[in-house]
């Protein structure tokens, strides 16, 4: 064989190696978004695949124990039982009340097992209310931005 043809046959097995990687990289990561309340209507199928589930954990569930964490999700009256057993710490946010994202699966016993937990405390990044209101600005004529402090005489 030529050095032409065997560069083509082992171009072309490259491209078909990265080519069925990918395609496996891609359907292994996939995920499907479902809520609490959707879980009971999916069919077999859908309850084999990786999914995420969303929900704030509830009040005083939250079980530590050797290998892993046990908690409960709730969203809209419903309650889901979970177990997390992944190599990550937990977030620092993760506490009872917050909103959690876990993405694992949902096993036949209904428990559903996280690989991974994202958390977030709704309070921590919420604007502090203002007790008193901003002072007026100059109109933009006067010379001075409106957005850049003026300069204040000092008592020396």
């Amino acid at each position: 064989m030529k050095a032409r043809g065997k560069f083509a046959v082992g171009s072309a097995i490259i491209v078909v190696t990265l080519l069925a990687l990918a395609y496996v990289g891609f359907t292994q990561s996939k995920t499907y978004y479902h809520t609490i309340s959707e879980l009971p209507t999916l069919d077999s199928s859908a309850l084999h695949q990786r999914m995420r589930v969303a929900g704030n954990v509830q009040n005083g569930s939250i079980a530590r124990m050797p290998g892993r964490v046990d908690f409960v999700l709730v969203e809209q009256g419903k309650t889901l039982q979970v177990s997390y057993a992944g190599r990550d710490p937990l977030p620092d946010t993760f506490k009872d009340g917050s909103q959690a994202l876990v993405e694992g699966k949902l096993m036949p016993d209904n428990r559903f097992v996280a690989e991974q937990v994202q958390a977030k405390c709704a309070s921590k990044y919420e604007a502090v209310p203002e007790a008193t209101p901003m002072a007026p600005t100059k109109p933009a004529g006067s010379g001075q931005s409106s957005t850049q402090p003026t300069a204040q005489p000092s008592g020396n």
